[in-house]
């Protein structure tokens, strides 16, 4: 059977994970896949019934979920599930695993031995929340990280920008031409000499400097001369203009400011922005992405905005319940649409 439904799955991730994969034939089939598991903190989180489904830092609500796992076993729990994510995933597959610093170097060390050190590719700084005034010893902590592998060299990437602020325009592009567009101006020749070849004819009566070479053919430059795109210097200097208006933005780095919600859903609950960041990033419009441990929904609120297929798990009965009455409050009716099964595994 192909899936064709997107679902969501109340169990165990370890005993659910191969269910659906059989069941779907889903083996090396999935693009992306987000987790955010517990942290190996040895404590317990709880929803508070009176406050309608919010976090409560009290024993009065209700077990949200246990993370009572710490050390080696906490190790072991989580590469038996990385493991089985490994074998779901599909050669162009990606996974961001999110952890905190108490743990996340341990983590590294097991997802370099599951995927391979040759397919790590960042560790993510991600800033969620505003600076603490906790009295201890030590530093605040007002970050946690993600771990970003892929299963191969021929990952799906589609090289996620963001656009430039006021400040970036004023300092990358500071000229401004007769239409009051922002430019920058950047050399047409680069290192390395051509003994042949059009990279290395004179251009409006004039040779590359020594040891070096025209950026791209000469046609090319007389075009871009003719259309006013390359701006001369009091010295004779040619440059390219380049508009600030006609970039995507600037490449997005590997420290994020994805503040977690101030009143979650649920305990786990995180930004939004950040996993749409992540899927646009790492899937593409037929992909399907999973989270196995889905919490509140959010990695499945993303799929479904940006036209994702999407697989959802999670052991507890609260957090499922969350998650479907996000899904719920999404334009469009997931359920009646027939695109959405529930399962309990």
């Amino acid at each position: 059977m192909s899936m064709h439904k997107n679902l969501l799955v109340l169990g165990d991730n370890l005993t659910a994970m191969p269910a659906i994969a059989e069941e779907y034939g889903l083996w090396g089939s999935i693009d992306l896949v987000y987790v955010d598991p517990p942290f190996a903190t040895n404590m317990n989180f709880f929803m508070d019934d009176e406050r309608a489904n919010a976090v409560s830092q009290t024993r009065n609500g209700r077990i949200a979920y246990s993370d009572k796992l710490s050390g080696s076993r906490y190790l072991a729990f989580l590469k038996e599930r990385i493991a089985l994510v490994r074998e779901l995933l599909s050669d162009r597959g990606s996974i961001y695993l999110h952890i905190d610093c108490k743990i996340g170097h341990y983590v590294k060390v097991m997802m370099d031995e599951i995927f391979g050190v040759e397919n790590f590719r960042n560790d993510i700084t991600r800033i969620k929340c505003n600076p603490k005034n906790f009295r201890r010893k030590g530093y605040g902590n007002m970050k946690d990280m993600i771990l970003f592998y892929s299963k191969t060299d021929d990952m799906i990437w589609n090289d996620p920008h963001v656009p430039y602020d006021e400040n970036d325009i004023a300092r990358l592009f500071p000229k401004v031409d007769a239409d009051g567009r922002r430019y920058t101006t950047v050399p047409i020749h680069a290192p390395g000499e051509t003994a042949n070849g059009e990279s290395s004819r004179p251009f409006r009566g004039m040779l590359p400097p020594k040891g070096r070479h025209w950026r791209t053919d000469v046609a090319t430059l007389e075009r871009w001369d003719e259309s006013g795109l390359i701006e001369w210097s009091k010295n004779g200097n040619p440059r390219k203009k380049v508009y600030a208006d006609e970039k995507a933005g600037k490449r997005v780095q590997d420290i994020w400011t994805f503040k977690d919600p101030q009143y979650p859903l649920y305990p786990t609950e995180k930004n939004l922005e950040m996993l749409k960041l992540i899927v646009s990033a790492s899937s593409a419009p037929d992909s399907i992405v999973m989270d196995c441990f889905c919490g509140s929904g959010t990695t499945l609120l993303a799929a479904q905005e940006l036209g994702r297929r999407w697989i959802g798990i999670d052991e507890s009965a609260q957090a499922i319940d969350v998650a479907r009455k996000r899904l719920h409050g999404m334009p469009g009716d997931l359920f009646a649409d027939a695109t959405y099964d529930f399962l309990t595994i």
